[in-house]
């Protein structure tokens, strides 16, 4: 009997880290968002200075992007009244919060990347 109730908790938790972990890959998931979190870290960024740094990404997909950052409150959007509109983007407290887990997957890549560039070649 006590075998069930273990094996049910640890179950639970297995569930319960696995709902955690797919809601933080929905909030940081897809190619470009961590690279975006990556590019603020080093502080404010304007739209251009975003697109330039991430070559490949299209306005469209920025866009898209840093919307559901910003609704999700990782990143802060700053308009100022101005001609020509002048947006500057930076990481709020929460997607501040977020670089020790950009840092754990660095260090795991780090680590594993040449053993999965092994596996990727057979």
């Amino acid at each position: 009997m006590t075998n069930d109730k273990t094996t049910e908790t640890k179950a639970e938790n297995d569930t319960r880290l696995t709902c955690e972990v797919e809601f933080t890959l929905e909030v940081i998931g897809g190619r470009w968002k961590v690279l975006i979190i990556r590019e603020l870290m080093t502080g404010l960024k304007r739209f251009g200075e975003l697109q330039r740094a991430l070559p490949g990404i299209t306005q469209k997909m920025l866009t898209q992007q840093l919307r559901e950052m910003e609704d999700d409150g990782i990143i802060h959007r700053e308009v100022y009244p101005q001609i020509p509109p002048k947006v500057e983007y930076s990481l709020t407290p929460l997607g501040e919060s977020l670089q020790p887990i950009l840092n754990a997957m660095h260090e795991w890549a780090v680590k594993h990347s040449s053993q999965i560039r092994r596996h990727r070649i057979n």
